[in-house]
């Protein structure tokens, strides 16, 4: 759908922006499920709703490889050798926290990952930690290697492959090299540095002992939404197209090159096959409602290039096309990516995306393989998947063909490594080489990124550049913060949690901001809330999203600050003390700051420029003598949006953004913006709907805050504990990964759900609404339990709940509901909730929330008067 049908059909049902987290009130499910008929009605284009593929009209392309008769004689050699149990465990991949080296030797698993948590140690070695030295890393991947080759048993040895998410840069190795996300890679319009960086990446992931990385991503995101918006390079398909080459043959080696796949380079995936930036409303992992032909130009633009380079891996998509899912897609997966495209590598699953089918478990799932999936990353589910898809062939529901082809291409792509030959991780090229990590090659490589992905959106009377002689003050919560400037997928899959000694190779925005100004003999002073020491000429406000990945980063709304905006509070205090404003919006997308722009006299777009915070200063500084050391390149990779719900994409019939695709200002050119419109485009602006926590996540803005013995901590996600480890709370799987929340006591503490502004519930509490909560429960301490809300100093209300909790089934998810009601008489004021909702409880308890919100639906409702 376009800009002007989404609007169309919000235009058409508007209630359904206010009850779409409504859990099951009849008029909130009845337009849910009328939505799908009105989007196809205002849409008119003539959809496709059959949901059917013509290969005939999609891309006709050969094996870009000649054929290799030696290795494909080797293929067939080492597959006469191989038993059935052998051949199935080649299509198996585990995670390195659910799968021990001795399970890849015993299995003779194909593939091992280590997740966007995952880290040395866990299962095979308890102890395990996100910030494992390199060694340890290389450890692990000799261990995994070893058992791989351990043919004692009589079974044939045949390396694995182990893969990661080396997504802007080795992200998940304290010291590595951080990128900029692709969204501020898509600013730069220069397909050189994206092979630049792809080698970089390469070596820093070689020299750990891994030889696979699950990118590049090659998604157009037409909706940014979409919480995977900034690992797309841009919402036109020809940037996309333009640079899925680059970003394979960095990677890979350039194909008929000597480096093409050799000891410096690493396996490519080029993801997710298909449309996962296409779903409607920009939902991860939801439905692309659009026609073939946009399915194959715009979403598919990317691949034909990419396999040209040589990609010898592809990820299939969470993601579904007319509602059905990609991982079941025969069609698409092998009648057009193999059969008329030609690709002769492999297609991997993504996490447990295969249990997502209809008829199939994370463990059980012949129809994906039957598509055309030949490898499943099945993480922690492995070893059900190996058991069921054994019997599967052995029964006939997978035929002996099929798994004989998938071994093959497996295997193909194994030798054309080199890994037969390669030797344990450690002994290669590159393996152990340290240094390489955060060396200043790669750094300034990456510093180049950052400078040529810098978007200058406005420069009222010249501001910028500034002259470092100045007094500036550096101001916002991103300034010193290099977590928040790296983004999700940053050490651990959400980017959450960490310190500043995780990044000891790195430098915040502040510091280079600092470095340069000192040197320059100019006077500079950081103060993150504005409230500075010395009166300054100009501010710098670094401030904008907190990091996340995937669904956690999915809205409603592309409203920056839905309610209460401190960084707007704090530019116009600024202002108003006389002081010069330039901001420095740190994004995984566009979104509706207008209200920020016009408060400003400078705007930068930064996305998420990762380690190398100095390249910002590279830009916005003259050098000592008044020159200009860099302008501004970067051009807008996607429209940024007029309204906070406008949705507009480059070649929209109706397309009119507030700033256009291509569009960014250099000190060539004048930086003078009218004034924008303050007009969101929609009351819904409030985020917080009716969910305090769903899919993993709080509301926007909101933050988690645990406390014990009078200490408090707070974080927008887990992980967090009280500092005396009375609570400790962790993500885990549920549904999907990490969308649910494990709570564990040790001792008496609380946990509290902190809103950014005061909640209202009073309507609510009225009509018998209930707070509903998903939990699990697996142990109720001896001690007291209490549901709290509380609504500021001397105005809590405490209502026991641990009778409840006693009385429910171990370790079964159920929808518990406490009446508002009961939450009004304990002595909370509704109408300025400060904290909705949080837990006390004793030592011994340990409970599980999938999500907490608020409707009429329980399975259980708690009785306030027998507690």
């Amino acid at each position: 759908m376009n800009a002007s049908t989404s609007e169309r059909v919000r235009a058409t049902v508007p209630s359904i922006q206010v009850c779409r987290s409504r859990r099951r009130w009849r008029l909130c499910a009845l337009a849910l499920a009328l939505l799908p008929a009105l989007a196809a009605a205002a849409a008119g284009d003539g959809a496709d709703r059959a949901a059917t593929i013509d290969p005939a009209q999609w891309p006709a392309l050969k094996t870009p490889l000649p054929r290799d008769e030696a290795l494909e004689r080797r293929i067939v050699e080492l597959m006469a050798k191989m038993s059935i149990e052998e051949k199935v465990g080649q299509i198996v991949q585990a995670d390195i926290n659910s799968a021990t080296p001795e399970d890849v030797r015993k299995y003779h698993l194909g593939s091992v990952l280590a997740g966007g948590n995952s880290e040395p140690g866990g299962i095979s070695e308890p102890g395990g930690r996100y910030d494992a030295p390199p060694q340890e890393w290389l450890d692990i991947a000799d261990r995994f290697y070893a058992a791989s080759m351990d043919a004692r048993d009589g079974k044939v040895a045949i390396p694995i492959l182990f893969g990661i998410d080396a997504v802007h840069g080795h992200n998940n190795l304290v010291g590595a090299t951080l990128f900029p996300h692709n969204i501020g890679l898509g600013a730069t319009r220069n397909p050189e540095l994206i092979r630049r960086i792809g080698e970089a990446t390469a070596a820093e992931v070689r020299a750990t002992g891994m030889e696979w990385t699950f990118a590049p991503t090659l998604t157009v995101p037409r909706d940014d939404r979409w919480g995977r918006t900034y690992e797309g390079y841009s919402e036109d398909p020809r940037v996309v197209a333009s640079y899925a080459a680059a970003a394979i043959e960095g990677l890979q080696g350039k194909l008929g090159s000597r480096q093409f796949l050799d000891g410096a380079h690493v396996i490519a995936t080029a993801k997710h096959f298909l449309a996962d930036g296409g779903t409607f409303e920009g939902r991860d992992q939801g439905d692309a409602r659009i026609g073939e032909a946009e399915l194959r130009d715009v979403h598919g633009a990317g691949y034909p290039p990419a396999l040209d380079a040589g990609a010898q891996t592809v990820m299939a998509s969470f993601s579904s096309w007319q509602g059905r899912k990609m991982h079941g897609n025969r069609e698409l997966l092998t009648q057009v990516l193999k059969q008329r495209m030609g690709f002769d590598g492999f297609v991997v699953g993504d996490w447990n995306a295969h249990g997502q089918l209809t008829g199939c478990s994370n463990d059980n799932c012949a129809a994906a393989f039957n598509a055309g999936v030949d490898m499943l990353m099945a993480p922690d589910s492995w070893r059900g998947y190996y058991d069921n898809a054994l019997k599967q062939v052995r029964s006939g529901e997978i035929a002996m063909a099929r798994l004989d082809d998938a071994v093959a291409r497996i295997l193909r792509v194994k030798l054309r490594l080199g890994l037969f030959e390669a030797g344990a991780p450690s002994k290669r090229p590159l393996g152990g080489k340290f240094e390489l990590l955060g060396s200043p090659k790669h750094r300034a490589v990456a510093r180049q990124a950052v400078r040529e992905s810098l978007v200058l959106l406005k420069n009222r009377g010249g501001l910028l550049p500034l002259r470092p002689q100045q007094r500036i003050l550096v101001v916002g919560d991103g300034a010193d913060d290099i977590a928040k400037q790296s983004g999700g997928w940053t050490l651990n899959w959400q980017g959450t949690g960490l310190k500043p000694a995780d990044f000891p190779n790195a430098q915040s925005i502040w510091s280079g901001l600092r470095e340069r100004i000192q040197a320059a003999g100019g006077q500079v002073e950081l103060a993150v809330d504005g409230q500075y020491k010395n009166k300054p000429d100009v501010a710098i406000v670094v401030y904008g999203e907190d990091p996340y990945a995937e669904f956690q980063g999915d809205l409603r709304t592309l409203a920056f600050r839905p309610t209460r905006n401190r960084e707007l509070e704090l530019i116009q205090r600024l202002k108003s003390q006389g002081i010069a404003v330039v901001s420095v919006l740190l994004s995984g997308r566009p979104l509706w700051v207008n209200r920020e722009i016009n408060a400003s006299d400078a705007f930068v777009a930064a996305w998420l420029p990762g380690s190398e915070g100095g390249g910002i200063a590279d830009v916005l500084l003259r050098d000592a003598n008044g020159g200009i050391v860099h302008d501004f390149k970067g051009k807008l990779p996607y429209s940024w949006p007029k309204t906070a719900v406008q949705v507009a994409n480059v070649g929209d019939a109706d397309y009119a953004p507030q700033f256009a695709f291509g569009y960014g200002l250099s000190y060539a050119q004048g930086g003078e913006v009218a004034a924008l419109p303050e007009d969101p485009g929609t009351a819904d602006l409030d985020q917080r709907s009716m969910q305090f926590l769903g899919r993993g996540a709080l509301p926007r803005a909101w933050r988690l805050r645990v406390g014990s013995q009078g200490k408090h901590s707070e974080a927008s996600k887990p992980p967090l504990a009280t500092a005396d480890r009375a609570l400790a709370i962790t993500a885990v799987d549920h549904q999907a990964q990490e969308d649910a929340w494990r709570l564990q006591w040790n001792g008496d503490a609380k946990v509290e759900w902190v809103a950014d502004t005061p909640v209202e519930l009073v309507r609510e509490t009225n009509g018998d609404v209930q707070l509903l909560i998903d939990l699990k429960v697996d142990a109720v301490g001896a001690g007291e339990t209490n549901l709290i809300a509380a609504c500021g100093p001397k105005c809590e209300s405490r209502v026991p709940f641990g009778d409840t909790l006693r009385s429910l089934p171990r370790g079964q998810w159920l929808r518990v509901g406490v009446p508002l009601k009961c939450v009004r008489a304990g002595g909370a004021d509704m109408a300025k909730l400060e904290v909705p909702f949080g837990l006390q409880a004793s030592a011994g308890t340990t409970i599980t929330l999938h999500e907490v919100a608020y409707g009429t639906d329980a399975d259980r409702v708690a009785d306030c008067k027998r507690q």
